[in-house]
């Protein structure tokens, strides 16, 4: 994946402590992706003004924005298609995080990232649309 620079000069007009956080779930995203052969290639960009990962060959996942959590619940969120069983997923394995209706992952800079929890998250959002077909198929 190439670096796309709109999303890098976005993320470097954050404060410091926003900036940090957002840069570990960036890496996180990049690192499960290159480790995984079931994700395809990735892209990073923007959309709704927000750093987005989409698996573009082939279309294995749905797509992962990050940013800043401008509601109460928390100052970080990852968020994922409403449409996609995801965030009902996680909520069931995962009912010690914060979740924003069927979209959204919440974390406060106060307090560590669950770094375990969430790289199951973002491996099976990565990998939704092909572990969908497989299901199917089976």
């Amino acid at each position: 994946m190439k670096d796309n620079p709109d999303v890098l000069a976005l993320l470097d007009g954050y404060p410091e402590d926003l900036r940090i956080v957002l840069l570990k779930i960036r890496s996180l995203i990049l690192e499960i992706a290159s480790e995984n052969d079931a994700v395809g290639t990735l892209q990073e960009t923007l959309k709704w003004g927000q750093p987005s990962y989409l698996t573009v060959k082939p279309k294995t996942g749905t797509t992962i924005r990050i940013d800043r959590d401008t509601s109460a619940t928390g100052d970080v969120a990852l968020y994922v298609n409403c449409q996609s069983s995801l965030v009902s997923d996680w909520r069931g394995m995962f009912p010690d995080i914060t979740f924003g209706g069927d979209r959204s992952v919440h974390f406060r800079l106060d307090k560590p990232l669950p770094e375990p929890e969430l790289r199951q998250m973002i491996t099976m959002a990565l990998t939704y649309h092909s572990r969908k077909r497989s299901s199917v198929r089976s």
